[in-house]
């Protein structure tokens, strides 16, 4: 690998300028080109960021040592394995691909090219979730609320695989136990997918999680509630806020002690992508690697085959 790291995004709409921007910004990073196949589009991002411009992701081959991947959802199965097979390592925007099936097609292809594979499950490089390491160990009951206007960005897929696996995956890193079971009950509302979904899951240590996700909110909201023998954790995803209300024995009697914490704004995408840039150069596993992604994409198809609609 050079020495500095050949990079390029394909898909540069409102997701992918943001890849852009980030690689740019990076030291020993080249972002050689940006792809879309909206000509003016890529013409547009490149000029702003001095870079070239493609309409065809193939001519990257042999050109570059990683990409971002931000198209459209179902077409991250061709292009990522197709970008895994000529040795170009990938971080692939969530969900990984639209099917389990697909999903699993996209792991084997990484470890039989030895390839890096993330996927974009953003939150994890939140710094409210980040604060949770070490304070949610066993949680018992979990609630997420994920709220958002509606917008035609996305609706290529449900509401689950649209918002809903981005707390999927976050409730899977923090329990530690298989869904044992799923119900589900969605509505579609302004496209011809569901745009309002709520699942409840119960694992194989007991823990319930409530998580409803919606695209046709009239405000924006992402929190999730967890609680835990001893302790009641709530996050505030935008806000970036944590609280942390504990019971603790002073004198032998119980009492309630709260902490707050106001996290500031970081950058988590600036953060996710500096992650891949560093699995790239050292070839050590992504925190959200392909097989993680996998099981949330399972998960998701479990509750999306249960799904009500009325």
């Amino acid at each position: 690998m050079t020495a500095v790291l050949r990079a390029a995004v394909i898909g540069v709409g409102h997701l992918g300028a943001f890849h852009a921007e980030k690689y740019a910004s990076m030291r020993d990073v080249e972002l050689v080109a940006v792809v879309d196949a909206d000509a003016a589009r890529a013409e547009t991002i490149a000029t702003q960021h001095r870079t070239g411009m493609l309409t065809d992701y193939r001519q990257l081959f042999g050109r570059v040592d990683c990409v971002s991947l931000a198209v459209p959802s179902p077409l991250h199965f061709p292009l990522a394995y197709d970008c895994l097979a000529h040795g170009i390592d990938v971080l692939v925007e969530k969900p990984l691909a639209t099917s389990v099936a697909e999903g699993r097609g996209l792991v084997e292809a990484a470890d039989r090219h030895a390839r890096i594979l993330q996927v974009g499950h953003l939150e994890r490089f939140n710094p409210a979730i980040r604060a949770l390491a070490g304070v949610v160990t066993q949680p018992r009951f979990i609630e997420c609320h994920r709220l958002a206007p509606f917008v035609d960005r996305g609706t290529d897929v449900d509401v689950i695989l649209d918002l809903m696996i981005h707390d999927l995956d976050v409730i899977l890193s923090l329990v530690q136990a298989d869904v044992q079971s799923a119900e589900a009950v969605g509505v579609p509302v302004l496209s011809e997918t569901v745009d309002i979904a709520n699942a409840r899951l119960r694992f194989t240590n007991g823990c319930i999680a409530n998580i409803t996700a919606s695209r046709v909110a009239l405000k924006r909201e992402r929190k999730i509630r967890l609680f835990q023998s001893d302790t009641y954790v709530s996050v505030d995803y935008g806000e970036k806020h944590v609280r942390v209300i504990r019971r603790v024995l002073a004198d032998g009697s119980p009492s309630i002690e709260v902490e707050e914490h106001a996290l500031g704004e970081g950058d988590a995408l600036f953060d996710e992508i500096e992650h891949f840039v560093t699995a790239v150069r050292t070839r050590q596993c992504p925190l959200v690697d392909g097989r993680t992604a996998l099981r949330a994409l399972e998960v998701a198809e479990m509750i999306r085959g249960r799904l009500e609609t009325g």
